[in-house]
C-alpha cells in the first residue's frame, strides 16, 4: 500500500474519533446536567410547645375583706334609776342572761309587797266567800266574779315582779363587752326607748366578708368552702353563709358572709383578711400567660400543633387568672400548646414542635 493512501486513512480514522468525541462529551455532559440533585427543602420553622393536660381544677377568687362579729348588741336598761352597780367593763366576758348593772329601786319593791298584800286579800275573800255559797248563804251567781278578782290579784303580782325586774340590766347574748357608755350614780331615763349600758359581741362564729364583682359572682354559692388569712396570723377553713342578692349602690359588688368558727376568740372583729373562695371543679388546663394570643378573626385563644405537625388554633375561656399561670377552658385534651413563637405561625403552617424544656 501506498504511503499516500496510508496517510488518507490515517486522516480519515483521526477525524471520525474527533467527531465521536465530540458527540460523547456532549451526551456526557447532558447526562451529568439530568443528574444534578434538586436543591433542598427549607428547613421547618421550630415552635416550643408544652402538653396541656386538662384535669378538673377547683377555680379560687382571692379577695380582700374584713372580719365582722356574727352579732352585735346593746344591753339596756328597761326603767329608769339611777346606776348603783356596774359589773362589767370592756373585755368582759358575758353569758347570755349575766346581770350587768342594777338601778335604784324607784318604788318596784313597794309595788311587788302591794301587789302580794293584794292577792292575799283576794283569796282570804275568796275562802270565804266560797263558804258561804257552799252552805247557800251567797248567790252562786258571785262565783265566777270570785274568781276573775283572784286572777286579777295575780297578774297584779305577776306585773308588779316584771317591773322589779327591770331594775336589772341582763345581758342578751353570750358575748364580750366591747362598750360601756355609763358609769356608777348616772341616771339613766328611759323613754320610748332604753338606754343603751353596754354593747355586747359575739365572736364566735366569726364572720369574714367580702365584697364580689358581678362577673366573679356565678359559682359563689351559699355552702362553698373557703379560706380566710387574717392580717394578725391565723388561717381558718369557713363556709359560705349568705350570698347577697343586692348589689351595693356605689361599687355594684354583692356581699358575701363567710362563717368561720371561732371558739378561742383568737379572731377579733374588725381585722383586714384574705379570703379564698373555692368555686365549683370545671374541666381546666394550666398554661403559661405568655401562650395567650388572637387568631386572625381577634378571637382570644392559643395556639397548638396537631399530631400531623400543622398549626391549629383554639379559643378558650379563662377559669382562673393567676400570678404566671393561667387555667383555661376550651383545649382539646393533651393539646400541644406554643409557648414560644406563635406569634410568628399560621393556622396551617406545618412547624416542627420542640418542647419547652428542651428549647431552653
Amino acid at each position: 500500500m501506498k504511503p499516500s493512501r496510508i496517510a488518507a486513512i490515517a486522516l480519515v480514522v483521526g477525524g471520525g474519533l474527533w467527531i465521536g468525541s465530540g458527540v460523547l462529551g456532549r451526551d456526557q455532559s447532558r447526562q451529568a446536567a439530568l443528574t444534578v440533585p434538586a436543591p433542598a427543602a427549607p428547613p421547618l420553622f421550630k415552635v416550643s410547645v408544652i402538653e396541656a393536660k386538662t384535669t378538673s381544677h377547683q377555680r379560687r377568687i382571692t379577695l380582700s375583706g374584713r372580719t365582722e362579729a356574727d352579732k352585735r348588741v346593746w344591753a339596756v336598761a328597761r326603767a329608769s334609776g339611777i346606776v348603783l352597780d356596774l359589773k362589767v367593763r370592756r373585755g368582759s366576758v358575758v353569758k347570755a342572761g349575766d346581770v350587768l348593772a342594777t338601778l335604784s329601786d324607784e318604788a318596784r319593791v313597794s309595788q311587788v309587797l302591794q301587789a302580794k298584800a293584794r292577792l292575799e286579800q283576794r283569796k282570804l275573800e275568796a275562802k270565804a266567800r266560797l263558804r258561804l255559797i257552799e252552805l247557800g248563804s251567797y248567790p252562786s251567781i258571785n262565783k265566777s266574779q270570785i274568781e276573775a278578782e283572784m286572777r286579777a290579784a295575780e297578774a297584779g303580782l305577776a306585773q308588779a315582779e316584771a317591773e322589779q325586774k327591770k331594775g336589772e340590766v341582763i345581758a342578751p347574748l353570750s358575748g364580750v363587752v366591747v362598750d360601756v357608755p355609763v358609769e356608777i350614780g348616772q341616771a339613766l331615763q328611759v323613754m320610748m326607748a332604753g338606754a343603751n349600758v353596754a354593747e355586747i359581741i359575739a365572736l364566735d362564729p366569726m364572720l369574714a366578708v367580702v365584697e364580689v364583682a358581678e362577673r366573679q359572682l356565678p359559682g359563689v354559692q351559699v355552702g362553698g368552702k373557703a379560706e380566710v388569712r387574717t392580717v394578725t396570723g391565723q388561717t381558718k377553713q369557713g363556709t359560705i353563709r349568705f350570698v347577697s342578692k343586692k348589689a351595693s349602690q356605689g361599687t355594684r359588688t354583692y356581699r358575701v358572709d363567710v362563717e368561720v368558727a371561732n371558739a378561742d376568740s383568737a379572731i377579733p372583729d374588725g381585722v383586714t383578711s384574705e379570703v379564698d373562695l373555692l368555686l365549683a371543679p370545671v374541666p381546666a388546663a394550666r398554661v403559661p400567660r405568655s401562650a395567650l394570643t388572637f387568631s386572625s378573626q381577634g378571637r382570644l385563644g392559643v395556639r397548638h400543633v396537631g399530631s400531623d405537625g400543622k398549626v391549629a388554633f383554639a379559643p378558650v375561656s379563662v377559669v382562673e387568672d393567676g400570678a404566671n399561670q393561667l387555667w383555661l377552658g376550651g383545649l382539646p385534651d393533651n393539646a400541644r400548646v406554643i409557648v414560644e413563637g406563635q406569634e410568628f405561625v399560621k393556622e396551617g403552617e406545618t412547624v416542627e414542635a420542640v418542647p419547652a424544656k428542651a428549647q431552653g
